[in-house]
This record gives structure tokens, C-alpha cells and sequence, in this order.
């Protein structure tokens, strides 16, 4: 059940990341100068907290869709369904772990000095 909810509020997470993202490249368009101040929020320690859960969400929403995807077209999907989704758990807590330093990295190196 919680899979199930994970996987839409990944998703509708996502779109609203899709959503901010072209608004704020189309802002070039109207005003280089604003879009220059925009892209330097972007540089604070919260926005790197941000993009750590985006990467969390998208990670968790392709991983989670790739089992469903199995679930739907496997023949034994189903039967294996709860162990496929503790192998996306796993799999995602791994590759989060990976991803502390890439994308937070700065932000320490900011708040904590290098």
C-alpha cells in the first residue's frame, strides 16, 4: 500500500520540479538579469537539501516504476512482488547513500568551510 503512495507523490513531486523548472528557464527569455538572481538562490545549502529529496524522489519513482513494470508483465511478478519491492528499497538506500557527497557536498563545503 505505502508503495503505492510513494510512487504517485514521487511522481506528482516530479512534475511540480518539471513545472518550476521551465518557468524558471523561460524566465531568460523575459529578463536575463532576474533569471541570473534566480540560478543564485539556487546556490544556498536548502536548495542542495531540495535537490537531494529530488533526486530521492526520482530515484525511488524510476526504481518503484521498473518493479511495477515487472509486476504488470512477468508472469511471476506478482508472486515476487513484496521481495522486488525490498530489492527497491535496498537498491535506492544504496544509491542515496552514494549520492550524500555529489550533491551535498557543497553545501557542507558552505556551511562548514572546506
Amino acid at each position: 500500500m505505502w508503495s503505492w503512495v510513494a510512487h504517485r507523490v514521487t511522481g506528482v513531486l516530479i512534475f511540480f520540479f518539471l513545472f518550476v523548472h521551465v518557468l524558471d528557464t523561460a524566465l531568460v527569455r523575459v529578463s536575463p538579469e532576474a533569471y541570473d538572481d534566480v540560478v543564485a538562490t539556487y546556490k544556498t545549502p536548502i536548495v542542495a537539501l531540495l535537490e537531494y529529496g529530488l533526486v530521492a524522489a526520482i530515484l525511488f519513482h524510476a526504481l518503484n516504476g521498473l518493479r511495477v513494470i515487472a509486476v504488470d508483465f512477468w508472469s511471476k511478478g506478482p508472486r515476487y512482488q513484496k521481495q522486488m519491492l525490498w530489492s527497491v528499497v535496498g537498491i535506492w538506500i544504496v544509491l542515496m547513500a552514494g549520492a550524500v557527497y555529489p550533491v551535498l557536498g557543497h553545501a557542507y563545503r558552505v556551511l562548514f568551510g572546506e
